[in-house]
């Protein structure tokens, strides 16, 4: 298949187009680069530079023709977006629906959305499955929701198939090597981590240790970004085969401490990582952990890479250039 990835120079972006050229689609990346890299773009993809915002640009770059659509474009900050909603609002909601205009306009009819498990909110019950409450606690998981909600729409009104995959928390970098680009001021653990053991930050600040926990700090579900991609690429050829849309979560249905991470963190970099303990943040649940059981059904999907030791070796390789 001919493949648009919106976003495809990003952290995520870039690992889903190496797996798509991997299983033989051709690959146009789009992307603004305000935080997408062109080292992380690949020969063998052709590049186009232009904003989700930019609809006419849009138009233009879709009547090309295309298979299908990946959007990975979105703002990501859950901080941020409880203090910038209107940024959050203008750029998630509003430049997806002009993907999917341009998109109905050319008439392409696959659609692969990132949304987020940003979408349950505080979780009723572990493991978090596609049939848990859906409550945003922040502006971030709202705008993923709401876009999940008008992509069933223009599946009803306009046939527009999508898969909706809601990654529970990306981490590690290729394990082959290929990507390089470091993210750009990184809030998640992991590269948060790296960069302090790396020298780049003075200390890690772990947030709350007093959680109902196995070591009292906060326990989150991690898959790797080269499992993710994986599944980008299962669930678009799914829909070529069963033409049906889908909403599937992709975690490794195991829990990783803060502090878990932090050992061998220090463990396999040599460095001492020093970090200090604050008080909990507002809305941190102790305990989040997928279920990902549905995306095994539908897209043979099981995450390969997502051990402790996987996550954080394939990561320092990238930072302890």
């Amino acid at each position: 298949m001919k493949v648009l990835v919106i976003g495809g120079a990003g952290y995520i972006g870039s690992h889903v187009c190496l797996e798509m050229m991997e299983a033989g689609h051709e690959v146009v990346v789009y992307d603004n680069l305000s935080s997408g890299l062109r080292e992380n773009l690949f020969e063998g993809e052709r590049f186009i530079e232009g904003d989700i915002m930019d609809a006419e640009r849009l138009a233009g770059a879709m009547s090309e023709g295309f298979d299908g659509v990946v959007h990975l474009a979105a703002f990501k900050a859950a901080g941020e977006s409880m203090t910038a909603p209107e940024k959050y609002a203008r750029n998630n909601i509003s430049g997806t629906v002009n993907i999917l205009n341009a998109m109905c306009g050319a008439g392409v009819g696959r659609f692969v959305f990132s949304s987020s498990a940003a979408v349950y909110g505080e979780p009723a019950y572990l493991p978090v499955d596609e049939k848990h409450p859906t409550v945003p606690e922040n502006f971030y998981g709202f705008t993923k929701l709401e876009i999940e909600r008008l992509l069933g729409w223009y599946d009803r009104l306009k046939g527009l198939r999508y898969s909706a995959l809601r990654y529970f928390n990306a981490a590690g970098y290729d394990v082959r090597g290929r990507v390089r680009g470091l993210e750009r001021n990184p809030a998640n653990l992991l590269p948060v981590i790296m960069e302090t053991a790396a020298g780049m930050r003075p200390e890690l600040r772990v947030f709350g240790n007093d959680y109902a926990t196995k070591d009292g700090t906060g326990v989150r579900d991690y898959v790797h970004v080269n499992d993710l991609a994986a599944a980008h690429v299962a669930a678009l050829e799914r829909m070529e085969r069963a033409d049906e849309s889908l909403v599937v979560n992709l975690g490794s249905e195991e829990g990783l401490s803060v502090l878990e991470i932090l050992e061998a963190a220090r463990r396999i970099t040599g460095k001492p990582v020093p970090a200090t303990i604050e008080g909990r943040r507002p809305g941190d649940p102790a305990r989040l952990v997928a279920s990902s059981a549905l995306a095994a059904e539908k897209l043979g999907w099981k995450a390969r890479y997502s051990d402790v030791d996987t996550l954080v070796e394939t990561s320092w390789k990238v930072y302890e250039r």
